[in-house]
């Protein structure tokens, strides 16, 4: 029995959507799992080949078994081989982290039939992340909106503007999140949070309007980004640069270290050549990802079934979704 999953990027925050919104972008995990043996290996590449943790807490490990223990699967803690090859940049702010676990869960739902919803698949991938930015356009694709209420986790798609697109510069070095959230305050003055509460909401009606004083207000966090950016070599020249080429304005990606700006259609070629120029003269070699239209969401490749699992009469069921 065996399966293959492919699994968006993601940028989440976009400035005023601290830990409630985020974006699918055009990279992406592909990974399989064949089922049998003890216990879980993994075999990784491209990106993930710099990647050392143990299989066992490894974050395929534990969307996979979080999601057969959430399915009551007798299986969560049964034999597994997970092989996973990823272009997504690892601990630069575009939920390398996500991918994985939503990856896991995925896998684990397809190649043992659990019959996971979506929905509960987030669930899943939210408890293990601990916020849904990054997990929920890894699922559903496009930009997506997710808010904890006393029934649940709610999720809602979001309008992007045609107008406008999104340009990241990523360079070669990564931002500890653990370190970016421990660098966060724990209260903010009562101001501050009437700023960032109007600002998420211009976000937004920003994206979906390509209202550019909207989308400018927005990016122009008061949350997270005054305590982060610090930790990012080049990001003040780097925001400065992509509005200076006519950009709405920029900011983390995440946590960082990429840096997203929002631009008209009409200016993103020289917002992005502005931002990885900006960033040459600092020394540093920077990668642009451009996303130019909206990106789908994880989706099941293949999977495969043993016989003895259904009532068919050929040997193997193949599903291509």
């Amino acid at each position: 029995m065996m399966a293959r999953v492919r699994v968006p990027a993601s940028s989440s925050n976009l400035g005023a959507g601290f830990d409630c919104i985020g974006i699918a972008v055009d990279r992406w995990l592909v990974a399989s799992v064949t089922l049998g043996g003890t216990g879980i290996s993994i075999r990784r590449r491209g990106t993930l080949s710099a990647v050392r943790v143990r299989a066992d807490q490894d974050l395929f490990t534990r969307g996979f078994r979080a999601a057969c223990a959430a399915a009551g699967a007798p299986a969560a803690g049964g034999g597994a081989t997970i092989e996973a090859v990823s272009d997504i940049p690892v601990g630069c702010g575009l939920g390398s982290s996500a991918a994985a676990i939503v990856a896991g869960a995925l896998l684990a739902d397809a190649a043992l039939e659990l019959g996971l919803s979506r929905a509960k698949i987030l669930e899943i991938a939210t408890t293990i992340e601990g916020h849904p930015d990054n997990v929920a356009p890894a699922i559903h694709g496009g930009a997506v909106l997710s808010i904890h209420t006393p029934a649940g986790l709610v999720s809602s798609s979001l309008r992007v503007s045609p107008a406008i697109e999104l340009l990241i510069a990523v360079p070669p070095f990564p931002n500890d999140t653990k370190a970016a959230r421990a660098a966060l305050p724990h209260t903010l003055p009562h101001s501050d949070a009437v700023v960032a509460a109007s600002r998420a909401a211009a976000l937004v009606q920003g994206l979906a309007t390509g209202d550019g004083a909207l989308l400018g207000a927005a990016l122009d966090d008061v949350l997270h980004v005054p305590f982060r950016r610090a930790r990012i070599r080049g990001y003040d020249a780097v925001v400065a640069a992509a509005q200076g080429a006519g950009a709405f304005g920029a900011t983390l990606s995440g946590a960082g270290s990429a840096i997203v700006a929002i631009a008209p259609r009409d200016r993103s070629a020289s917002v992005g050549s502005a931002m990885i120029a900006a960033w040459r003269d600092s020394g540093i070699e920077a990668e642009l990802i451009k996303c130019t239209s909206t990106v789908a969401g994880a989706t099941v490749i293949a999977a495969t079934h043993d016989v003895r699992r259904t009532t068919h009469d050929s040997t193997v069921i193949k599903e291509l979704l």
